[in-house]
């Protein structure tokens, strides 16, 4: 008989999991191989085990590596290609249950197969569902939707944003949206993406807090205590993305649109041309 395959073991100790089923039995996950399943899973007193796959570095770990080593550029337009849609499957797939991922980033996505570009979304330890009542502080800050920072009501789509965000940052090397601060986020976005509708900025609960009454975005300086007008600097994507193609900035931006009800859902993005479009095979 063959070994078995290596795992990994994930113990949580909290007094949240005590209104968990108690039968400590194991299940196997079911899902698209593009999400990381659990093997197993068991109670043990205050202790959550859960046993998944044993999977490799996470694409910020693996990415910052690549670039370091000097070795040959790892992320190129067939393997965003193909990471784009398995994590797309992977969040119609989470979305069709009605959970919000929250905190999708590099960190959270990890490679299973370097040389077939195979990956995984990882860590629900921030998800809820669309039916809770909605956190205001969810996704890391460069990762985070207008409409979170406004305090406007969001759903799934947010993590459609949170993946725009990420392939940019694996096609440049840098992070898109730098995180200063929420303000200078959002100057960031309106500079890169575009401007933010009124209708967003009127029905925002936090938009006092980044804009004037005339709709101007600022920031209290934290040392004077006064107030300071932020200019957003005005580029493009495609000039924030020199490396990539047409269709693949077509996509991306597809993906960073600021207003939520015009963001696709993930069913509707993996559907996007771009995906289709016949690049050489990723070599095994």
């Amino acid at each position: 008989m063959p070994p078995p395959p290596p795992f990994c073991c994930c113990m949580i100790k909290s007094r949240k999991y005590r209104d968990l089923d108690d039968d400590g039995g194991a299940g196997t996950a079911a899902g698209p191989s593009e999400w990381a399943g659990t093997v197993t899973a068991a109670r043990l007193e205050e202790h959550l085990l859960i046993v998944c796959e044993l999977l490799k570095a996470n694409l910020y770990e693996f990415h910052k590596f690549n670039r370091e080593s000097g070795g040959e550029v790892y992320f190129t337009m067939p393997r965003l290609q193909s990471i784009s849609i398995q994590c797309l499957e992977a969040l119609q797939f989470l979305h069709g249950l009605g959970l919000i991922h929250c905190d999708l980033k590099p960190e959270n996505i990890l490679i299973k197969s370097y040389s077939r570009c195979e990956v995984k979304v990882i860590d629900l330890g921030s998800s809820c569902f669309e039916t809770d009542h909605l956190c205001s502080y969810v996704q890391s800050r460069s990762y985070r939707a207008p409409e979170v920072i406004l305090g406007l009501p969001y759903d799934k789509k947010i993590d459609i944003w949170s993946l725009g965000c990420i392939l940019a940052e694996l096609c440049t090397g840098n992070v898109l949206f730098q995180n200063d601060s929420p303000a200078t986020l959002l100057a960031r976005v309106i500079g890169i993406i575009g401007p933010i509708e009124q209708g967003m900025l009127a029905k925002g609960r936090d938009t006092y807090k980044y804009f004037s009454k005339n709709h101007m975005l600022y920031e209290r300086n934290q040392e004077t205590n006064r107030l300071e007008y932020l200019i957003p600097k005005k580029t493009s994507l495609r000039h924030r993305l020199p490396m990539g193609d047409q269709g693949f900035i077509d996509f991306v931006t597809h993906l960073l649109e600021v207003n939520p009800k015009k963001r696709p859902l993930a069913s509707e993005a993996v559907k996007h041309q771009w995906l289709s479009y016949p690049y050489d095979p990723i070599s095994a």
